[in-house]
């Protein structure tokens, strides 16, 4: 079985599992989700006098994923480029599909890896997005 690759620099899992695993020379990154490396902060999350969910921006939580998926592609021996496959996971496609594909593209304005978005009803934490990738790692060259 391959190791595992976790790293100090993207959000720590909700769960038991690691943030990544080589296979050959694939990665295979866990559900990514916007939470802050070190705080485990929700970016733009708002929370009522009672603690519960009152608002959130949604921009903010797409570039914190991408923020952790960089950390976690740089901690494997990965880059950015080398993502082949996202799968995207969206609480709400009506609300956020859009600006998602808007950020999307400003990311990958070429040669963006293949992609599936699918809606869901629920993520275990409050957040409104989770990424799921597979890169390749190229040798050095």
């Amino acid at each position: 079985m391959a190791s595992p690759i976790n790293t100090e620099n993207a959000a720590k899992p909700v769960g038991l599992y690691p943030h990544a695993r080589k296979v050959g020379n694939l990665l295979f990154l866990s559900g990514i989700g916007p939470r802050e490396a070190g705080t485990g902060n929700i970016p733009g999350l708002e929370r009522d006098k009672n603690g519960n969910f009152a608002s959130f921006d949604f921009e903010a939580q797409v570039h914190s994923v991408f923020r952790n998926i960089k950390a976690v592609l740089e901690a494997s021996g990965a880059k950015w480029e080398d993502l082949v496959d996202v799968t995207v996971f969206l609480v709400d496609m009506n609300r956020d599909f859009n600006a998602f594909n808007k950020i999307w593209a400003d990311y990958f304005p070429t040669n963006p890896p293949c992609r599936t978005t699918v809606s869901i009803t629920a993520l275990p934490t409050p957040i409104a997005i989770e990424l799921k990738c597979i890169a390749e790692i190229k040798p050095a060259s």
